[in-house]
């Protein structure tokens, strides 16, 4: 990667909320001078973009991986949780990747995930007390808090909550939250608490009394959850208090772009430019300290040029001086990555998902298109030789987890509106213990899909008949070892081979791996069984 001792061209200074030409002198990485004066560059100098709540390990690639792909859309730096990883592996998981992103130039700032197991309802592969809350809050390279998903817990005075929130301030380090829908006094008391930001408001309602009780608004745009048309609105008065994020990213959508298409989008929308480059640039920098630069003297070298505002073409990419990209060519090398996992159960057999019937109906999970809410449907099984199995006239599949960090029991179910006229699809990325999911047809291609990722210890599957098509992620089963690039060809592949089994799911694999958080209504399964997650309560297949 060059090093420049001087750029010059159109100066952004978003934090003055001024555009001037000018030089930069760059020096160690650092801006030493902003020289103001004619240039001969028509160019246009700005911050780099910061994605400010991210979880890396929804790209299925390593972090030193994501940064090759997430720097040529003009992101200098990321705000991740680990959480991911840390449900599979523990304090290793997050150390693991603090050292895979040293790696690189690219500025990863992770936090302390807050909630691992992410609930009592599941079975992960590792546990984070308060004991290693506060190990991990002492090292500076974690900067805050991870999003506080039991918000139950807050509100309700849970000692082991309380106990991490107070660690994160002892240490002086902001507190992220996750509060989907919370409202009134339970809101209240969560920010009371400390809690300084969320990226759970699907309503501009929602996001305003957050807001209006000092909370950060996280305006999040992933290939999950899309927000960013309800809540863009909220730039215009409250630019200030807003920042941008993806929050899961798979590696198809983050090939086209990352934080640079919220830019785009908003400038298109008429929004202000300073408003829109607040929000990208400047406030998650603020909020969470980072050591990235905002084009002010003594800081960082950490910029992008573009040649206009219409086009938003994203011409060189700075991090601490040193060329990153190039006309949407990474110029960070590209890294081999270490293998760490925990994956330790043997081979399934077909009899492992029959399913005995009984007397009544069967609950049945309806998935919901794009998005990660399901809900409760109650049907006549169908069933052969006193075994309740798919029906694929009335779309009712099979649906299964099997616990990969020992051997028990396959948990059943069913589910409805996957499409699956044939075959199986399963995956190792199950939110958030990341057990294996699977749906299925019949049980024998059920069978083996999970053994396809049983033999590549994680990743996705998709089988019919003979043909089968696998994308390995052997890193904690959740990230894969090769390039963006590949990642995401040979996701798009697996992806279409799945809608080819009949699937009309805009993204089926995205919507399997949500279908085992029991956390989220109404109802999901987990390796110990059916789940209504508005009662809180595990439920039957049959009623």
């Amino acid at each position: 990667m060059a090093l420049f001792k001087e750029v010059s061209g159109n100066i952004v200074d978003v934090l003055n909320k001024e555009i001037y030409q000018g030089t930069l002198k760059i020096n160690r990485g650092r801006i030493t001078d902003i020289v103001r004066g004619k240039s001969a560059d028509s160019v246009f100098i700005l911050p780099g973009f910061i994605d400010s709540h991210v979880h890396i390990e929804s790209s299925m690639l390593t972090p030193s991986a994501f940064a090759r792909a997430a720097v040529i859309h003009g992101t200098v730096a990321a705000v991740s949780d680990p959480h991911e990883i840390a449900n599979v592996l523990g304090i290793d998981g997050i150390k693991y990747m603090l050292k895979d992103a040293l790696n690189v130039p690219f500025k990863f700032y992770f936090g302390a995930p807050s909630c691992v197991p992410a609930s009592s309802f599941e079975t992960s592969g590792a546990v984070i007390d308060a004991g290693d809350i506060e190990e991990l809050l002492k090292l500076d390279n974690i900067k805050y808090l991870s999003e506080v998903m039991n918000f139950p817990g807050v509100i309700h005075n849970d000692p082991g909550v309380h106990k991490k929130i107070l660690m994160a301030k002892r240490y002086s380090k902001p507190i992220d939250g996750h509060a989907p829908g919370l409202t009134g006094s339970d809101l209240e008391k969560y920010i009371r608490a400390g809690i300084s930001t969320d990226h759970e408001s699907y309503d501009i309602a929602n996001a305003l009394e957050k807001l209006e009780l000092g909370m950060k608004i996280q305006i999040r745009e992933g290939s999950a959850a899309r927000n960013f048309n309800e809540l863009i609105p909220l730039i215009d008065e409250h630019a200030a208090d807003c920042m941008f994020c993806t929050d899961d990213l798979h590696p198809d959508d983050l090939k086209k772009g990352h934080i640079n298409k919220l830019v785009k989008r908003a400038l298109t929308q008429g929004k202000k430019l300073m408003d829109v480059l607040t929000p990208a640039c400047v406030n998650p920098a603020l909020h969470y300290k980072l050591d990235a630069g905002l084009l002010q003297k003594g800081d960082r070298a950490d910029f992008i040029m573009i040649d206009n505002w219409e086009d938003f073409n994203i011409k060189r990419v700075f991090i601490n001086g040193e060329l990153a990209a190039k006309n949407g060519l990474s110029l960070i090398k590209e890294i081999t990555p270490e293998i760490v996992n925990n994956f330790n159960i043997k081979k399934q057999i077909v009899s492992d998902f029959k399913l005995p019937c009984k007397p009544g109906k069967i609950n049945v999970i309806k998935a919901m298109d794009g998005q990660l809410i399901t809900e409760k449907l109650l049907l006549e099984p169908r069933i052969v030789n006193k075994e309740v199995v798919c029906d694929i006239k009335r779309d009712i599949l099979k649906i299964a987890i099997v616990n990969r960090y020992k051997d028990a029991p396959v948990s059943l179910g069913f589910i409805n509106n996957f499409g699956l006229k044939k075959g199986a699809i399963g995956s190792s990325v199950a939110h958030d213990s990341h057990n294996i999911i699977a749906v299925g047809a019949d049980d024998k291609s059920l069978c083996r899909a999970v053994n396809l990722i049983i033999e590549n210890r994680g990743g996705l599957s998709a089988v019919s008949g003979q043909e089968s098509m696998a994308l390995p992620l052997p890193v904690a089963g959740l990230m894969s070892t090769g390039s963006y690039i590949d990642v995401s060809d040979k996701y798009t592949a697996i992806q279409e081979m799945a809608k080819s089994l009949g699937s009309s799911l805009k993204a089926p694999f995205m919507t399997l791996s949500f279908m085992a958080l029991p956390v989220i209504p109404k109802i999901k399964i987990s390796d110990r069984g059916l789940f209504d997650a508005e009662r809180f309560e595990f439920i039957d297949n049959f009623i």
